[in-house]
């Protein structure tokens, strides 16, 4: 008797976690902390609003924090992925380093040390390349740029090219820093992110939109 109920117990316990909802883990810096906005304006939250409201049973855990760098996240995210054990992480990092003249190099180890992390608890990763202003000079910005090209094709992860992509210096898209995008800049941010991250979470990214 003790036997059977014991088997009942563990065949519950092994449904729930089963049906447990599945998690995204969000590791950015000031852009996806939707810094300047209502914290529920930002693109971070939109897409857990998204998910709801296709019904995906996916949660979205939002991990970052304004003026982030790459060695920020890779001393923060061991404790995130032990705590929320996520199937899916995205990496939007490296725009303070570039910013702040950091070395490249290290920003690219970084990157690959995070995406290794992620990949210990077997989570798939989607990577948000960034781009500099020109006015870091035209060497700096390339080799900034091709880290997160070398980096995704070295690591093998899913990469959205430009996460700013119809955001960074469009008119009414940016705050008055000329960094941070505004709320209007928020589902095209979403958009972006999506294209990529939909076929990750095996979502029809046309479809749902």
């Amino acid at each position: 008797m003790r036997q059977c109920i014991a088997t009942i117990c563990l065949f519950v316990l092994s449904s729930m976690v089963s049906v447990q909802a599945a998690t995204v883990l969000i590791m950015g810096d000031s852009i996806s902390a939707a810094y300047g906005l209502e914290t529920q304006r930002g693109w971070v939250a939109l897409l857990q609003e998204r998910l709801t409201q296709i019904d995906a049973d996916i949660k979205v855990v939002n991990g970052s924090v304004s003026g982030e760098t790459t060695a920020g996240g890779v001393a923060r995210l061991p404790s995130l992925l032990t705590e929320h054990r996520p199937q899916y992480v995205v990496i939007e990092l490296g725009g303070n380093d570039g910013l702040r003249g950091l070395s490249l190099t290290h920003m690219a180890a970084n990157l690959s040390q995070m995406i290794q992390q992620a990949k210990q608890y077997n989570a798939a990763v989607l990577l948000l390349g960034m781009r500099l202003p020109s006015n870091y000079g035209k060497r700096y910005t390339e080799a900034f740029y091709n880290v997160y090209q070398q980096v995704a094709e070295q690591e093998q992860v899913s990469l959205v090219d430009f996460f700013l992509e119809g955001v960074g210096a469009v008119a009414g898209m940016m705050q008055d820093d000329g960094v941070h995008p505004t709320q209007a800049a928020q589902p095209i941010l979403l958009e972006n992110a999506w294209q990529r991250l939909a076929p990750l979470m095996s979502i029809d990214a046309m479809g749902d939109n």
